[in-house]
């Protein structure tokens, strides 16, 4: 294996900092992790710094270490690097690069009064999370660092800033700091307008242009890791500088990227700490509160319905049932714990047999509520089962979410006919598809690196930087080198896909030993492989075009050549003609 054919993501999420390499296949080889939760500090959701640096270099060393334990090798050089993070928040810093405040998470609810004149100034929703609604709000309170500001950036941007020294972030990340112009990969500039003139009449002397990171589509290089970032990842100094950056993006981007839902008429959702909804649409739509307006990481427009509470009232409960579990001397492994409860759910009655949870650990946005009331409640008549429990709790999770797709799919007519899923939501098989399935009345596809969207989305762009042709677009690149070319190994989900895949292999290898009794069966193996991937590669985009008669008339043409017996005796003598 060489590693400079290998991309590396990184991701920030809000309980894990996840890595992941990824080969020129786009096969997941290693992994690391690092767990970090969040903090109330004073009022304010916030990480420190120093734990930003400490998670960082501990999950990139777990993910050293297993390359060298599996391969042998010191991780010296990739292909290239991302690092993607929690979308939003407030990261301010003055001229000489000294942080001015703590950082302000996307959690955060102290920003009503800034959002809703923003959105009237605008004319164009400005939620809560945004980082100029933090900034704004920043201005009305009088904070005095505001005058202080230089750089102004998002957890992702200031990793790639530390990492590259570019002030620049991937556009998908920055249309959550500020409004994307339509058709642009700029920042709106009668909206700039509009807020540089209302930060000038409040005395302040800078302007967005000068203090906002840069936007950057996918594909476009943004910087290379300097002697300072290589040992900020990885003190060791074994990784060397001069790796290409691809820009930077937040965890709906790389969501996305990772579930193949860049193209218009797409849809995933992300269901974790958080969870969101992203359906790519072109439509114009009134302001809704409760729907975002952002972008693709290359830039196409965006429906989005962002929750601020998803899995944090089950994990509390998890973590209720695992401390009973050591009471009574049967501790249990946590990942064992949630797949039991998450699977007793199915048992559990479509009503949830009467309980009521509002899993609401932080405001929540989308319901206008600015603090968290975690309560589970009852009556007397109630089913109270371990299934009702979970089931209730699930579905909860998801409620503030279906109310946003009720209005993008209701009210706005939007079509949705199917969702791609990722998030730890999604790691016991088929229930969290399920039940998100039922909330919705959607289909919904789970792709095989669901609990692991976000870093392996994000090592996908650095794959689309690195090997992409001119002019060939991300929707593009995913579609023919991604996920079309991963349709030939799968090896769980996907089972229609993996079904015909091996019906077509068997007959091909039947083929071979009939042309070549002789043949070895490694041999047979692959060339069976190549041409079932062969005859994949025409049907797969002839069932996701609709299969539309004229493509199926061009796929008997070019079938003709996969069945040739001609060409089989070539490769099994071995002629490369």
């Amino acid at each position: 294996m060489e590693l400079k054919d290998t991309v590396l993501g990184i991701e920030l999420g809000s309980t894990r900092i996840k890595a992941v390499l990824v080969d020129r296949n786009f096969r997941p080889l290693a992994s690391g992790s690092f767990a970090w939760e969040n903090q109330l500090v004073d009022g304010v959701w916030t990480y420190a710094m120093d734990q930003v640096y400490q998670g960082l270099r501990a999950c990139y060393a777990d993910l050293k270490r297993q390359v060298q334990q599996r391969f042998g090798q010191t991780i010296r050089q990739v292909g290239a690097i991302g690092v993607s993070g929690m979308m939003h928040g407030y990261l301010p810093f003055d001229a000489q690069g000294n942080q001015l405040a703590q950082f302000r998470t996307w959690r955060n609810t102290m920003t009503e009064q800034a959002a809703e004149e923003l959105t009237a100034l605008f004319g164009f929703n400005i939620p809560q999370r945004w980082s100029i609604a933090h900034l704004y709000q920043a201005m009305l309170n009088g904070e005095p660092h505001v005058k202080e500001i230089s750089f102004l950036t998002t957890l992702a941007g200031f990793l790639h800033w530390k990492l590259t020294g570019e002030k620049c972030m991937g556009v998908g990340e920055a249309s959550g700091m500020f409004p994307i112009g339509r058709g642009s990969c700029a920042y709106d500039k009668e909206m700039v307008h509009k807020f540089d003139s209302l930060a000038a009449e409040m005395g302040y002397s800078w302007t967005l242009e000068e203090i906002l990171p840069q936007p950057v589509p996918a594909g476009t290089p943004a910087g290379v890791l300097t002697p300072e970032g290589a040992a900020l990842l990885d003190p060791s100094g074994d990784l060397q500088p001069g790796i290409p950056l691809a820009p930077c993006e937040g965890d709906a981007g790389t969501g996305m990227t990772a579930t193949n839902a860049v193209r218009l008429g797409t849809g995933n959702v992300s269901a974790g700490t958080s969870d969101f909804a992203m359906l790519v649409t072109d439509c114009k739509m009134a302001v809704h509160r409760e729907i975002d307006m952002v972008t693709t990481p290359a830039g196409i427009p965006v429906a989005m319905v962002h929750c601020n509470n998803c899995t944090s009232d089950i994990n509390a409960w998890v973590s209720l049932f695992e401390e009973f579990a050591e009471a009574i001397g049967a501790p249990q492994e946590p990942g064992k714990l949630y797949t039991l409860l998450f699977r007793k759910a199915l048992e559990g009655s479509p009503d949830g047999g009467g309980l009521v949870s509002c899993n609401f650990y932080s405001g929540e946005p989308v319901l206008g509520l600015n603090q968290g009331r975690p309560l589970m409640v009852r009556s007397p008549d109630s089913r109270l089962n371990l299934g009702n429990f979970m089931r209730t709790h699930l579905l909860s999770a998801l409620a503030a979410l279906k109310i946003g797709l009720d209005i993008l799919t209701r009210q706005e007519k939007v079509e949705l006919t199917k969702l791609y899923a990722h998030g730890g939501f999604f790691k016991t098989p088929e229930v969290g598809q399920r039940i998100l399935s039922a909330a919705t009345g959607t289909p919904v596809a789970v792709m095989e690196t669901a609990g692991e969207g976000g870093p392996y989305g994000m090592a996908l762009l650095c794959g689309y930087l690195l090997w992409h042709r001119s002019g060939e677009t991300l929707e593009d690149f995913l579609e023919n080198k991604v996920f079309y070319c991963n349709a030939l190994a799968y090896n769980g989900q996907n089972s229609l896909q993996q079904y015909m895949f091996d019906y077509l292999r068997s007959i091909f290898e039947q083929n071979v030993r009939e042309l070549n009794p002789d043949a070895s069966a490694e041999d047979t193996r692959k060339i069976g492989q190549f041409f079932a991937g062969a005859m994949m590669g025409i049907l797969i985009p002839w069932v996701l075009s609709g299969m539309k008669s004229n493509a199926l008339s061009n796929m008997s043409e070019l079938s003709i050549p996969v069945f040739n017996h001609e060409i089989m005796q070539k490769l099994l003598r071995g002629d490369p003609q």
